[in-house]
């Protein structure tokens, strides 16, 4: 039986790399996809697919609130958990980072709010203990590099919803002293998993936002020309986003089709 995988754009017709690197990541894994742009054109994927994969955007997890398009994208959502309750062949989905902050909205097992600053470039996270065991993280070192872009952030999770969820944290922010930190990746089940980082990020489309004057100015005046340097060899390096590119979504893919081609 082919395996067929809808990518879910949310970048609401604005210019992206995203959706180029989610497409090229999921054709590597040799699975035939459509691409449906929700924000944008109210397209929704039906139920008929196996594998889901919805990407990162622009600006407010909120404003989508009473659209159209996603009273769609949940009932979407309702869909596919209803059908992964009740058949034994599953439907898999995975979030990113708007799509991330999204997810904790639906199934309310954190607050997402205004983060304190702007984040853009490319950070370590840490592994929970779950996360050090999890399919999609465990071939990483700890801490792990990855792209990270938000205005929002995916905070004080609730232990007691994760918990009745199945749920587990496996990913967030180093500890900060000055701000509590913030859920990076929760994996809802074996089939639902999602990362507020950009797991599909890949040289080229780092470097694109890299070159772009205002966000260059951004890192430099945040942490000036040494630290921008660093982040631009982080590019380069093996163990850097080239490593969490090539782990993360395709763990995530091989393992849908393992577990649909059994």
């Amino acid at each position: 039986m082919e395996i067929k995988a809808a990518i879910i754009d949310l970048y609401k017709n604005e210019y992206n790399e995203g959706i180029r690197c989610i497409k090229e990541i999921i054709s590597g894994e040799g699975i035939k996809h459509d691409i449906y742009d929700s924000r944008y054109k109210n397209e929704i994927p039906g139920t008929e697919y196996d594998i889901y994969v919805s990407s990162g955007g622009p600006g407010n997890p909120f404003d989508g609130e009473g659209t159209e398009w996603e009273k769609k994208y949940f009932n979407l959502l309702d869909n596919i958990i209803d059908h992964n309750l009740k058949e034994d062949r599953k439907k898999y989905l995975f979030f990113i980072c708007h799509s991330f902050q999204i997810m904790a909205r639906y199934f309310k097992f954190a607050e997402v709010t205004e983060r304190y600053e702007k984040s853009f470039g490319v950070h370590p996270f840490i592994k929970t203990e779950a996360g050090r065991t999890d399919p999609l993280l465990k071939e990483l070192p700890d801490p792990f590099y990855a792209a990270d872009f938000r205005q929002y952030q995916v905070i004080q999770p609730d232990n007691k919803i994760l918990h009745d969820l199945g749920a587990f944290i496996i990913s967030t922010e180093p500890i900060n002293s000055s701000h509590e930190s913030a859920v990076m990746g929760v994996r809802i089940s074996n089939e639902i998993a999602g990362t507020q980082f950009h797991p599909e990020a890949d040289q080229s489309s780092m470097m694109y936002h890299f070159q772009q004057k205002e966000r260059k100015e951004s890192v430099v005046n945040k942490f000036g020309e040494l630290k921008y340097i660093e982040m631009i060899d982080l590019l380069e390096k093996p163990e850097g986003i080239k490593l969490t590119r090539k782990t993360v979504l395709p763990s995530f893919l091989k393992k849908a089709v393992e577990d649909l081609t059994e």
